[in-house]
C-alpha cells in the first residue's frame, strides 16, 4: 500500500508540475533550466527543498524585462540529476551548473543564488572565477554556525531513511500540511496567494529529491569551512540582500560577517523582511541585480 500511494503521488506531482523549461544534458548529466527575457545574462539559483519554481514565481519575471535570465535546478531537486551518491558538493553543483550555463551561452553571468543557493554561489565565484561578471547573495548560509542538523535530515539522508521513512512521507503527508509548512519558512511572513499553487510542494516530497537535499544539508557546514578562508578572492562586484527578520539564516551571523570578507561587496538589509525575500521583496532583489550589473558595466 505504502509503496503504491507513493509511486502514485510522486506520479501525479509530476504531471500537475513538469518542468518549466528544457533539460540539457551536460557531460552525462540531465539539468533542467528555465530561460526568458533578453539582455545580460542572469542565473538564479534557488534554496533547499526548492526548484525553479520558487524564482519563477517573482523575480524572475522582473528581471526578464531587462535580463536573460536562466533559472536552474539544482542537482538531484526538480528535474535535475543527482549524480553524487553521497551528495552533490557546492563546487560540483557550481561546476556542472556553470557548465550548463556556457552550453546556453551564458559565459559571464550575474549569479544570484538565496540560502543554500547562496552557497553554490560563493564556491561558483571562487572556484570558476573566470565565469562570472557579478555575484548577488539572498540570505545567504554562508559562516560556519554552531547549530546541529536537524532530525529530519540527519534521517533523511541515511540510506535506512531514504529506504523506510521517506516512502511514508511521499505516501501519506498530504500537499495541504507542506503548504503550512511553507509559512514558516517565509515568517514573519506567509507564503504568497498562490505560490504553492506554483511552487508544487507534491515535488518537494518525493522520495529521491528529499534524500537528495538532505544528504546536501548533512554536507553543507564542513563544506563552508571549507570554503570560508577563499572568500576574500573573489574579486567582482557583489551585493548582499538579506532581511533584519531572518531567523533560518541570521543576518548578524551570516551576512554582517560576510560583508567583510569579500572585498567591496555591499550589504542591502530589507526591514521586517524574513529568509525569502526572493518572493517577498522581489522588487529590492532585481534592484540588487541592477546594481551588481551596473557596477560590472552590464548596464
Amino acid at each position: 500500500m505504502t509503496l503504491w500511494r507513493t509511486v502514485r503521488n510522486e506520479a501525479r506531482a509530476e504531471a500537475t508540475y513538469p518542468p518549466e523549461g528544457q533539460i540539457i544534458d551536460v557531460d552525462g548529466v540531465s539539468v533542467h533550466a528555465v530561460v526568458m527575457g533578453q539582455g545580460p545574462n542572469v542565473v538564479l539559483l534557488h534554496g533547499s527543498s526548492g526548484n525553479t519554481r520558487d524564482m519563477t514565481f517573482a523575480l524572475a519575471p522582473i528581471l526578464a524585462e531587462n535580463y536573460r535570465v536562466i533559472v536552474f535546478d539544482r542537482p538531484g531537486l526538480g528535474y535535475s540529476d543527482s549524480f553524487n551518491p553521497d551528495g552533490e558538493t557546492l563546487e560540483e553543483q557550481a561546476d556542472i551548473l556553470q557548465k550548463a550555463a556556457a552550453q546556453l551561452g551564458a559565459d559571464k553571468p550575474i549569479v544570484a543564488g538565496q540560502s543554500y543557493g547562496g552557497s553554490v554561489s560563493l564556491a561558483w565565484a571562487v572556484t570558476r572565477p573566470d565565469n562570472l561578471s557579478a555575484l548577488v547573495l539572498i540570505a545567504p548560509a554562508a559562516i560556519p554556525w554552531e547549530t546541529p542538523l536537524d532530525g529530519f535530515n540527519k534521517l533523511a539522508s541515511t540510506q535506512v531513511g531514504n529506504a523506510l521513512a521517506l516512502p511514508l512521507i511521499t505516501a501519506f503527508v498530504p500537499e495541504w500540511y507542506v503548504e503550512q509548512a511553507l509559512d514558516k519558512v517565509f515568517a514573519p511572513q506567509i507564503a504568497p496567494e498562490g505560490y504553492a499553487d506554483h511552487f508544487g510542494p507534491g515535488l518537494t516530497i518525493r522520495r529521491a529529491s528529499m534524500h537528495a537535499n538532505a544528504k546536501q544539508r548533512a554536507n553543507l557546514l564542513n563544506e563552508v569551512h571549507a570554503l570560508q578562508p577563499r572568500y576574500a578572492e573573489i574579486d567582482v562586484p557583489t551585493e548582499i540582500v538579506h532581511g533584519t527578520a531572518d531567523t533560518t539564516v541570521g543576518l548578524g551571523w551570516h551576512s554582517e560577517r560576510l560583508i567583510e570578507q569579500i572585498p567591496g561587496a555591499e550589504l542591502i538589509e530589507l526591514p521586517d523582511i524574513g529568509h525569502m525575500p526572493q518572493v517577498v521583496a522581489a522588487p529590492e532583489v532585481a534592484a540588487a541585480i541592477d546594481r551588481a550589473a551596473r557596477r560590472a558595466g552590464l548596464r
